[in-house]
């Protein structure tokens, strides 16, 4: 879903009143076009206005990711993500040493859902998701360690 007006059409119609915070909290997640913590999403908010409050900022993010406005990924760094809902799904690889970040083309896992429906006939939601493991850089690393 995107588009501002779009996205304030969704929630009314749903039965959701669009406030002055939820629009700011909405604004603050398409201005930033990529991953942001509840904490930085709320720092960048307070810093305009500082009469929005922590509980609603995580109550909006909530909302929103019921609503799949915005989609929560938890990239292993201690606190989940969220960023604006594509059309288009997207994965990420992470580092689990250096912590790197890449994004993983999603014919890649096609198959993996495929085959899960074909054999264990069960729909896997694959949109958006992390996968852990070590960078290139970090395996050469170790190997040299060892």
């Amino acid at each position: 879903m995107s588009g501002h007006t779009t996205i304030v059409n969704h929630l009314r119609r749903t039965g959701y009143r669009v406030t002055p915070q939820r629009v700011i909290i909405l604004e603050a997640l398409q201005r930033q076009g990529g991953h942001m913590t509840a904490e930085d999403i709320y720092a960048r908010v307070r810093a305009e206005h500082p009469y929005i409050n922590r509980s609603t900022v995580y109550r909006t993010l909530d909302m929103l990711s019921k609503e799949n406005i915005i989609t929560v990924t938890d990239l292993g760094k201690g606190s989940v993500h969220y960023e604006m809902s594509s059309d288009e799904p997207h994965h990420h690889m992470v580092c689990q040493q250096c912590g790197k970040v890449e994004e993983v083309d999603h014919a890649l896992l096609e198959p993996l859902q495929n085959s899960l429906l074909r054999k264990y006939k069960f729909k896997a939601n694959i949109e958006h998701f992390a996968i852990f493991g070590l960078c290139h850089k970090c395996q050469e690393k170790l190997r040299k360690a060892r």
